[in-house]
């Protein structure tokens, strides 16, 4: 870790809420417009919204992670905290801003598609099969990351946008494996939500499983 100018820390902090609000824009604003096109078909819903996130995903790792690494995610944060890559400042500035960039994510996208800005989700969310879920999404995540980071790092934002376009289909849960996302998705009552009453589980399941994955994946990533 070196020293960062207070320039380059609020550069890095952008980034990641401006991130963080498009992935969401990209995950909530797909739902609703598939749900809208599909005539009923959850699959194909689905698909379309898995698409949308895996497109956007490539694009905003791509154009951002040179400026802060392009988390997005306070699991992901947390992760490299773990790993002794970046100070706690950097690790809570960054989930702080990775927090309130989706939530505004959402937000905007009500706009757009003119929803009632402030609302919360109904679709509940809950139960053993989710938590494993979730716990498989998230390490898998990190299992890509820190992999791709180690084999081919030029080749990550594609192996991530890959990774989550696909386990929106092999995760019953859809594979939020993200505490910012979850957070904003409590707040959309949309084809993406998940019941407020749901997000504490996720939330839990998330971190605790980057605690777990860290130590293993260092062990089988090691140089």
């Amino acid at each position: 870790m070196h020293t960062l100018t207070e320039s380059d820390l609020w550069r890095k902090l952008c980034a990641e809420a401006l991130g963080t609000a498009f992935l969401l824009i990209g995950v909530v604003g797909s739902g609703i417009m598939a749900e809208t096109l599909s005539n009923g078909s959850v699959a194909l819903a689905l698909l379309a919204n898995a698409i949308a996130t895996g497109c956007i995903l490539y694009v905003i790792i791509t154009v951002l992670g040179p400026i802060s690494g392009a988390h997005f995610n306070p699991a992901v944060t947390l992760a490299f905290y773990v790993r002794k890559e970046i100070s706690r400042t950097v690790a809570l500035g960054f989930a702080l801003m990775q927090i309130v960039g989706a939530i505004v994510g959402v937000w905007l996208t009500h706009l757009m598609f003119e929803l009632p800005v402030f609302q919360l989700a109904g679709s509940p969310l809950t139960g053993v099969s989710q938590w494993v879920s979730e716990g498989v999404a998230t390490f898998g995540l990190l299992f890509v990351i820190f992999g791709g980071l180690r084999s081919k790092p030029e080749a990550v934002p594609t192996l991530v946008a890959l990774y989550i376009t696909g386990a929106y289909w092999f995760t019953s849960s859809t594979s939020f494996a993200n505490p910012a996302v979850t957070i904003a998705r409590g707040l959309s009552d949309t084809f993406a939500g998940i019941a407020p009453s749901g997000v504490p589980a996720f939330i839990l399941v998330q971190l605790v499983t980057v605690v777990i994955s860290i130590p293993l994946l260092a062990k089988l990533f090691s140089k």
